[in-house]
């Protein structure tokens, strides 16, 4: 928000691009979901939508700085951000309890690293602390779910996967 923060350009289209690609994700899942699942995922949607509005109307007309409106929204973002890096800590915990990588996906602990990494640079050079603590702790998050994927791997036991899909009546042998 510019009105927060003035000259963040970068991050503005960074996000802005991030915002609508999420939303044609959300479009898509919406369109291709069931009833129950469309109503959760809108429930979770207005949610977001009202604590967005009420934060644009605290930092508007509770701070009058733009260094106070910073440090708040800043604070927040920081919450937010770890809680997204921190999420996959329940899977980590799987994988050392089952010592299977199986439910835990490579390329997203991957994405996530490297995601951590970029921004974790690009904090540095703006010398950024709002952005720097969670996308630190973040690189350290998918730094460890890519060494447990390492350490996992080989005794995960792919050929366990257990069909879960309905058969069908009618049986079609091999030929």
């Amino acid at each position: 928000m510019p009105f927060v923060h003035p000259d963040s350009i970068l991050l503005i289209t960074i996000n802005g691009i991030g915002f609508v690609t999420e939303l044609a994700y959300i479009f898509v899942f919406l369109i291709f979901s069931p009833g129950s699942q469309r109503l959760r995922v809108f429930i979770a949607l207005v949610v977001e939508v009202v604590f967005f509005v009420i934060v644009v109307f605290v930092t508007m007309y509770v701070f009058s700085t733009t260094k106070e409106r910073s440090l708040v929204v800043g604070i927040i973002c920081i919450v937010f951000n770890i809680l997204m890096y921190v999420s996959p800590l329940t899977v980590m915990g799987m994988v050392i309890k089952t010592k299977s990588v199986k439910y835990m996906p490579f390329y997203l602990s991957l994405a996530n690293f490297f995601n951590g990494v970029i921004w974790l640079v690009y904090s540095l050079l703006k010398l950024d602390i709002n952005i720097l603590i969670p996308n630190g702790l973040g690189t350290i998050s998918g730094a460890l779910q890519l060494i447990l994927y390492a350490a996992f791997y080989k005794t995960t036991r792919w050929e366990d996967d257990v069909d879960v899909r309905p058969r069908s009546e009618v049986q079609v042998s091999n030929v």
